[in-house]
């Protein structure tokens, strides 16, 4: 009954302000989910599958739409549905060719998208990693990478097929590579392309391969590959060298070579996008008089001058110090340091004396009433001892 069913828009997710890109979007979703094919004897998926697709078929359709906003479920109910389907509801006029498409790679009762048949296509990318240190990152540098690589076979030219011979045309799927089923679905018939399993989609069936490269058409050798690794390169991120990747299928293009760069912790240095930052220790004496300190920077040192009064954790600038940007490498970050005030924990009986002098003439009088407490103290014990003597 209607007041049973769920309304369209909650079934899909979306907006009832939504636009025909995000509906589709939405079923694709839930169409991948809860397909029977992906969910071969599960009940309720199968339900919510039939749920979605009976909203998608109302909601992609502008005249469906308009009298479902107006009307709701009550618009279907009737002589609407003659066609069967989910609780007889008519999917006559829906297109799903293209979700299935996508989702499936399939033909779906006559799809607007054409398989890969046996046309020229591009080879696979080749996926490697490689170490570089903190400076190698900011600067740039060269690397060399060593692979393996696949070629043409140079007996058989690529074909596969022993020299003299060419490869046939495959007799199951007529060259093109790919074969048609057909099924009977809710939806009614359903055309599903899958590639030929006798020549792998190729189009082609090699009676007599060739010797040199067993009918791969590819022989594989060692070769070694310069990587040049850009200045300001983060962790994680990749050099793409075109066409180093695999060769391309039926004269197609080589793919390419994707080298995905990790970049070793720095001792001393963080790194935050194009800033660099660093703890930089002072003294009590430099933090309170000022004065030049060396800091060290991915430039190598360079003087600053500490102000007077300077308090711990105090943040400095070191403008044009940090990363250079990836796409210029003229425009460069900062390097920001804090300077931490260190207490030292060993101090000899002099520089001890030179501290509490310090600290009386910086005016610290609770010290300095504890000292003078200390010396009327002593001397009240040595007049005490005195008179005992004495009498």
């Amino acid at each position: 009954m209607a007041e049973s069913k769920r309304d369209y828009y909650e079934v899909l997710g979306i907006g009832k302000d939504a636009d025909d890109g995000a509906i589709k979007k939405a079923y694709r979703v839930l169409a991948k989910k809860y397909h029977p094919d992906m969910n071969p004897g599960d009940a309720e998926a199968e339900k919510k599958f039939k749920e979605a697709s009976e909203a998608y078929a109302v909601l992609s359709d502008p005249e469906k739409r308009r009298q479902y906003d107006q009307f709701g479920h009550a618009a279907f109910e009737g002589g609407a549905g003659g066609a069967g389907g989910f609780g007889g509801f008519d999917f006559s006029g829906a297109d799903f060719s293209d979700i299935f498409g996508d989702i499936f790679g399939d033909l779906f009762g006559g799809s607007r998208r054409g398989g890969r048949g046996n046309g020229p296509m591009r080879g696979a990318n080749i996926r490697k990693s490689i170490r570089i240190t903190f400076e190698e990152a900011i600067f740039g540098c060269e690397k060399e990478l060593e692979l393996i690589l696949k070629d043409s076979c140079t007996a058989c030219n690529g074909t596969g097929a022993k020299p003299g011979t060419s490869p046939e045309t495959c007799s199951k799927c007529g060259g093109k590579g790919q074969i048609v089923y057909a099924s009977q679905s809710f939806f009614g018939t359903v055309q599903n392309v899958q590639t030929c399993p006798t020549c792998g989609g190729s189009g082609k069936v090699i009676k007599e391969k060739c010797t040199s490269c067993s009918g791969t058409g590819y022989t594989s050798s060692k070769k070694k590959i310069q990587v040049s690794i850009p200045a300001g390169i983060d962790n994680g991120q990749s050099v793409r060298i075109r066409e180093k990747g695999e060769p391309g299928l039926n004269g197609g293009p080589r793919g390419d070579l994707l080298v995905e760069v990790n970049v070793s912790r720095h001792p001393i240095f963080q790194r935050q996008e194009m800033h660099i930052f660093s703890t930089v220790p002072i003294s009590f004496a430099q933090a309170a008089l000022g004065g030049d300190i060396r800091v060290a920077t991915v430039d190598g040192e360079v003087i600053y001058t500490v102000k007077p009064g300077t308090k711990t954790d105090t943040k400095v600038r070191l403008k044009g110090k940090g990363v250079p940007s990836l796409r210029d490498s003229r425009v460069r970050g900062d390097h920001y340091v804090t300077l931490v005030i260190q207490t030292p924990d060993r101090l000899s009986a002099e520089a001890k004396e030179a501290l509490r002098k310090f600290d009386q003439l910086a005016g610290n009088t609770l010290n300095q009433k504890a000292e003078e407490g200390k010396s009327k103290k002593k001397g009240f014990f040595k007049d005490k001892m005195k008179e005992v003597f004495e009498e």
